[in-house]
């Protein structure tokens, strides 16, 4: 895994302030997840989502556990169908263990994305379009803060059938 220098905020959050650290933090998280990873997402930031390793991460968490799951909200899906997406590549492959959801227009203000491995770890960027953020790795009131959050959304959202399709 890339290490690069982030400011420690605690022994287990740090500050995060570029891509390169917004994608080793994702990754971070992602590999932290034993069962369960839930992803709030504007577009599934290719600059994020669509790397190499963290797709792997995604792949072996989904297939070495059968009880594992992916759900992600998905704020604006759009540019994902248009312009394709290697997650959604994996997801239509991987259908049973992961799940995209478009939010609802009426739940759209919020612009950040987050990223949680089960009920401990989190990335968390204010706004999607920037790469500051943090990483928590082991906080699980936050985590749960952000997993409320989530799944009151979830409920209210519909699956996203266009990153279920195949396009020829």
């Amino acid at each position: 895994m890339v290490q690069t220098q982030r400011q420690s905020v605690t022994g287990t959050r740090s500050i995060i302030a570029t891509l390169d650290e917004a994608r080793a933090a994702t990754q971070q998280v992602a590999f932290a997840a034993r069962r369960l990873l839930t992803m709030y997402t504007q577009d599934l930031e290719p600059a994020v989502y669509d790397q190499p390793q963290f797709l792997e991460t995604v792949k072996k968490l989904v297939l070495a556990k059968s009880y594992a799951k992916v759900r992600v909200l998905l704020a604006d899906p759009s540019r994902v169908v248009y312009e394709g997406s290697k997650f959604v590549h994996l997801a239509r492959r991987i259908t049973s263990h992961i799940e995209i959801r478009r939010v609802k227009s009426q739940n759209r203000d919020n612009q950040s994305a987050f990223l949680i491995a089960d009920d401990r770890a989190l990335v968390y960027r204010l706004q999607a379009s920037r790469w500051e953020g943090i990483i928590e790795m082991n906080d699980p009131m936050v985590a749960r803060r952000y997993l409320n959050y989530f799944d009151e959304i979830w409920i209210a959202s519909e699956p996203e059938a266009e990153t279920r399709q195949q396009h020829l």
